[in-house]
Formats: C-alpha cells, structure tokens, sequence
C-alpha cells in the first residue's frame, strides 16, 4: 500500500520553499491540477520548475507564476503565456529553455541513473553555449546532464493501491518519466482500484516510482479551442 492522501493540501504537506519540483503534463492535458493549486494556496516559493510549459496565465502553472513563487523554470516551452513573457523578459524568473527531445530524454536519463549523455540536438545554437561538444562518426554532439527533482508531481488516469499507475492517452507525454526521476513522486489519478485489478502487461509505470497516491477530480481545460465549420 502507497501512501493515500485525502487531500492536495496534505499532498504537499513535505514541499518547502526552495524545492525542486517536476510537474507532468503536455500543455494542460495531463497535469495535476488540484496538486498544482495545493501548492499555490501552501504559498512555497523559491520554486525550480521543471515542465514542458508554464500552464497559462489562469491556469496550471501560470498560477505559481502569477504569485511569483517559480524562482526558476525548466522547460521546452514559453506556451500561451504572456504573465511568463513579461517575467523573462523583465529578468524575474531565471529560465533554462531545452530542446523538447531533449528535455524528456534528461528526465528519463535522470530516472534511470545516467547522468548524461551526448545530443545532436541544439549544437550550432546557444542551447550548446559552455557545454562540451564531441565528435562522433564526423558529427559534432552536445553533453546534457540529467535531471532529477526533490518532487515529481504527475497525473494518471488510474492506479492501485500499490502505485501502479496507467495513464490517458497525451498524458503519457512527460508523465511516467517525471515519475522515475522524482525522489518523492506523488501521482494525482483519477480513479484508485484494488489490487489484481489492472493487467501487468497494461502498467506504464510500476509501483516502485510511486511514494504517494491522490484521487482528485480535474476539469481538463484546453489552451485554445479549435472549431472546425462544415
């Protein structure tokens, strides 16, 4: 049995100000959205983020944002976000923007105990700036380290009662490796089920990943709606 929270507030209960936190989701689906408002309301700040975007101004991230408690960001992605554009450009916020590829692959690099490895991807550019660069078979590769955080906080669409977790369709993107490189991962599900339950071969990410499981309702917003006409 995972640790069962009854609440996003005694979720967080561990996370203190300067923490290092990975939050899953691609956009705004897949996040954990009542662990990110749980955060918001505790008031931690001197936050370092790591994420594919920053939420939206009214949504996700972009709360934490909006209440000045991200010191840094990790990402791939300013997003549709101008609270976020302002802070960058205002020098508020310390950014560290990574190729999206590689973003995922220093996670997964993280969780599975490598602490780096060499990348095509950014070299040429100011992604590579100080970084050390290799030649291998006459093409040059940049060194990315890995990343790991004090907090993984992620989303899946249903666990066990062990951690077992499976996850919805876009929310696999981010999800299961934040889960293995977070020292303290608590997964936000939807539905808990008992043991026995969920087929071995249908496990995305296996128990031992997880330390604390929270059931929670979500509204599953979307960054912009796209109407088709005809």
């Amino acid at each position: 049995m995972k640790q069962l929270f009854t609440s996003a507030e005694e979720a967080v209960k561990s996370i203190q100000d300067g923490s290092t936190i990975m939050v899953g989701g691609f956009g705004l689906v897949g996040i954990p959205e009542q662990l990110i408002l749980a955060l918001v309301k505790k008031g931690v700040k001197d936050l370092t983020i790591i994420s594919n975007n920053c939420g939206v101004d009214d949504w996700g991230l972009g709360l934490l944002l909006k209440n000045k408690q991200i010191r840094k960001m990790i990402g791939s992605y300013v997003g549709e976000n101008k609270e976020f554009e302002r802070q960058v450009l205002a020098g508020e916020i310390e950014v560290e923007l990574t190729p999206q590829g590689t973003l995922a692959e220093r996670i997964r690099a993280g969780g599975a105990g490598i602490p780096a490895f060499y990348t095509p991807a950014g070299v040429g550019t100011i992604v590579a700036d100080g970084k050390e660069i290799r030649t291998f078979n006459d093409k040059e590769y940049v060194l990315e380290t890995a990343l790991v955080a004090d907090f993984a906080l992620i989303r899946a669409a249903k666990a066990d009662f062990v951690g077992n977790l499976i996850y919805n369709k876009t929310a696999q993107n981010f999800n299961p490796m934040m889960a293995a490189a977070g020292k303290f991962t608590i997964a936000e599900v939807e539905e808990i089920v008992e043991v026995g339950s969920i087929n071995p071969n249908e496990v995305q990410t296996p128990s031992i990943y997880v330390q604390g499981l929270l059931q929670a309702h979500q509204e599953k917003r979307i960054e912009r709606l796209t109407v088709l006409n005809g």
